[in-house]
């Protein structure tokens, strides 16, 4: 990699990311684009607002998500499926099937020593055929209609282990890739066989391929990072995932860069160069990935970011389900939200305003909140009196 560094400030690499997450100008069409552009969706069921995977595409799709679609997509088309908190496109199946493979390697606690889950498994083999028999005969099924017929019960040393044997072969079918959610009903699951859900006959990836994949769509999602962000650390060995990041390099894919005066090396995907940056101003779910790697956030955009949903209520800084404001290549700020459904109202318990925040900002942040409380249906948003002084005018 002698390549010149491309040299980068932080607002170009601010702005980078941002159209990397399709974040700006123009937003992008459909529910299908929003997650082959970032590669997957984290799911999680926090409903204070709306479920993270939902407020993900709300902020990029705007009015015209709908929930409904995307549940067609999940279930009845199936050109989505979901894999352990995520949402991932069907066409990455095989991608992600390669992690199912080495799932094997995985550990868990048990009692006072460490077992390879597999053991578990070993154990219960009987019980595994059985689970896949009922879902062969009588799926898709919830796991309470399944028995237990462990003869190793699941056992972590946690307070909650009882009743858990049939909940956690599931979970490892799942990772294994044996079984798939085939649907939900509210919160409940609906398991069944793999192959009548995703499409197992994909022919396998080889290991050159699977690393260019997986690498590139790191790298683009991401838009501008370094290795360790990218998502494989080099060990100064060559290793599959190094290659790849070289073979991209020297295609024009990858371009490397050096990003105002932080530790490098970084890259950025070359497509994303010969984009024009057209601001918008949103709101992020705490969970979204412009925000999730917290170390990546504070270096490009100075905002200090962490999740306070399990910090006892008199030791929050923020609040429950706090929501970063985006507004055009800057995180200007944060906005402490509860839904309450029944009433139909959205209210708005802080809004706080990060220093150097521009003053005349406070229409486009009405606009996006209001926005907000148009797509969850709500008849009134209400503001309590904590709003930064310069913005008070229009959050009042």
């Amino acid at each position: 990699m002698t390549r010149t560094p491309l040299k980068l400030d932080l607002a170009a690499a601010r702005r980078l990311s941002v159209m990397a997450q399709m974040l700006s100008f123009p937003q992008p069409r459909s529910i299908e684009d929003v997650v082959r552009g970032l590669g997957e969706v984290q799911m999680d069921p926090t409903r204070a607002v709306a479920r993270t995977e939902h407020l993900v595409l709300w902020s990029r799709l705007g009015k015209r998500f709908r929930v409904a679609d995307l549940e067609r997509m999940l279930w009845d088309e199936r050109s989505l499926f979901e894999y352990r908190a995520h949402i991932v496109h069907v066409d990455d199946y095989a991608v992600h099937r390669e992690s199912m493979r080495r799932f094997a390697g995985g550990r868990t606690k048990s009692d006072t020593r460490r077992v390879y889950w597999r053991d578990w498994m070993q154990a219960n083999a009987a019980f595994r055929r059985y689970v896949l028999g009922e879902l062969r005969r009588r799926g898709p099924l919830r796991t309470r209609e399944l028995e237990d017929r462990a003869v190793e019960g699941w056992r972590t040393g946690g307070w909650n282990d009882d009743g858990k044997s049939t909940a956690m072969m599931l979970e490892i079918l799942w990772a294994r890739g044996e079984v798939m959610i085939a649907r939900r009903e509210g919160q409940q699951r609906l398991w069944d066989l793999a192959e009548r859900c995703v499409p197992v006959d994909q022919p396998r990836l080889s290991k050159v391929e699977l690393a260019r994949r997986v690498v590139e769509g790191h790298l683009l999602a991401r838009g501008v990072g370094t290795p360790v962000q990218i998502g494989r650390t080099f060990d100064g060995r060559p290793t599959g995932w190094e290659r790849a990041l070289h073979a991209l390099v020297r295609e024009g894919v990858a371009i490397p860069a050096r990003v105002s005066d932080l530790k490098g090396p970084w890259f950025v995907h070359a497509d994303l160069l010969e984009r024009s940056f057209r601001p918008r101003t949103t709101l992020i779910s705490p969970f979204d990935d412009l925000v999730s790697d917290r170390d990546h956030t504070e270096q490009l955009f100075g905002f200090r970011f962490r999740l306070e949903i399990y910090v006892p209520k008199a030791k929050r800084e923020y609040g429950y389900f706090v929501l970063p404001i985006l507004h055009g290549d800057r995180l200007i700020g944060r906005i402490d939200p509860r839904f309450d459904r029944a009433a139909e109202v959205l209210h708005v318990n802080a809004v706080y305003a990060e220093q150097g925040a521009p003053g005349d900002a406070g229409p486009a942040v009405r606009r996006t909140i209001d926005g907000l409380g148009d797509w969850l249906g709500a008849r009134d948003v209400r503001f309590a009196r904590k709003v930064p002084s310069a913005w008070r005018a229009h959050l009042t």
